[in-house]
């Protein structure tokens, strides 16, 4: 009668220099004997991002992300736009930033970041005679039409705390408020675009307007500064707060890890077990906005059989259409017969409307994200069961 099962599994407090592979599989090989469960074809063994990039000690300090920068743009004004409003994901990127910079334009997106955190709330944009798609506000403007709204959850007033970091490094500091990205181009043409999932349109839009040095967050750390750790796809993006002078980067070793935790865990238990490193899940709190997507993709790495997206019969619909005049077990045959002789394309299908299209490492990946949480559950390693059974299936 079961059908997808989520199991938190604890592990280890995991160290740079700790073999991940083996901490994989020994916890969840003692988590199977603990809770009387076995491993069967096709099931998961995710492990979050963060304990991969902590194995691999894949770490960099405020002054190496300093010298980076300053590095690339010397002594010249640096326009920081579209900053994620986080002190895990953002707010030690900043401090390297500024303390590599003689001074920052610091270029807020309002009301709210790229991934819902919000600045103030949308509600307040109604009360005034200010257009986000086209009005640039000058610090003064922003305080006198929104106050100093803290946000819900955390309790900070981000523009404060973000002018705060920047100052405390000496480094001249100018803020501006817009949501279009070439806003930036008349304060200063050199540019780190600090957007996650949008950053490459931001890039284009203030080098079609004028900006002359335009970089990512991927372009920061994408190589070792001083013999620093460094992620070569996304740089100081997916990064999290370590210390207050260290930040933990993306991992630059997923993708082999996967490949090993399957390789292992297959031999151990005889079955073919799917692997992922997964980092933020995709899904929207209805009360604090967040999307979370604060990393750059859900799926990590991933072994091959986690390629492709759903391909699913809407059973709902089938009961309410196809098999209306049917009930009880005459139904239920129905409609396994109807899974049994499925295409293997359903795309644009009204049998398929309403099923979740996206790709299968995001849909896992949140899953997986939801259950481990980002706190003291001290489960970083997801056994996923029974995902690719469905009703069909004895």
């Amino acid at each position: 009668m079961a059908g997808t099962i989520s199991r938190g599994i604890k592990a280890p407090i995991i160290k740079k220099g700790d073999d991940i592979v083996k901490i994989v599989a020994d916890s969840v090989e003692q988590a199977m004997k603990e809770d009387g469960f076995s491993l069967k074809d096709r099931d998961i063994v995710a492990v979050t991002e963060a304990v991969v990039a902590r194995a691999d000690g894949n770490y960099a300090s405020v002054d190496d992300i300093a010298a980076d920068v300053k590095a690339k743009f010397g002594d010249e004004p640096v326009g920081v736009v579209f900053p994620i409003l986080s002190r895990n994901r953002f707010a030690i990127c900043l401090k390297g930033i500024a303390r590599g910079a003689k001074k920052i334009v610091l270029m807020f997106g309002y009301p709210s970041d790229e991934v819902g955190n919000h600045l103030f709330d949308a509600d307040l944009l109604d009360d005034c005679d200010i257009n986000p798609y086209t009005d640039v506000l000058s610090l003064e403007q922003y305080r006198n039409a929104f106050g100093f709204a803290k946000h819900p959850f955390t309790g900070v007033d981000y523009v404060e705390y973000y002018s705060e970091i920047i100052t405390a490094e000496d480094c001249e500091l100018e803020v501006i408020f817009a949501n279009k990205p070439e806003a930036i181009v008349p304060y200063t043409k050199n540019v780190i675009c600090c957007d996650t999932h949008t950053r490459l349109r931001t890039q284009k839009k203030i080098i079609k307007n004028g900006g002359t040095k335009v970089l990512t967050l991927c372009d920061l750390l994408a190589e070792p500064v001083n013999g620093s750790g460094f992620q070569p796809d996304y740089g100081l993006l997916g990064s999290n707060k370590a210390t207050e002078e260290t930040v933990k980067l993306f991992p630059k070793n997923a993708q082999e890890v996967a490949n090993a935790i399957s390789k292992e865990l297959s031999a151990r238990t005889g079955a073919n077990i799917e692997a992922l490193v997964y980092g933020d899940g995709a899904f929207k709190d209805p009360v604090g906005k967040i999307w979370e997507l604060a990393d750059p993709v859900v799926g990590v790495g991933y072994t091959d059989g986690l390629i492709g997206l759903p391909n699913e019969l809407k059973l709902k619909f089938l009961a309410d259409n196809d098999f209306a005049d049917l009930s009880g077990e005459a139904l239920r045959k129905a409609i396994v017969q109807k899974i049994s002789e499925k295409e293997g394309n359903l795309k644009g299908t009204m049998v398929s409307e309403g099923t979740t299209p996206r790709r299968l490492t995001d849909l896992i990946g949140s899953l997986c994200d939801l259950t481990s949480g980002s706190g003291d559950k001290g489960t970083p390693i997801i056994v996923v069961q029974n995902y690719f059974n469905n009703y069909a299936n004895d």
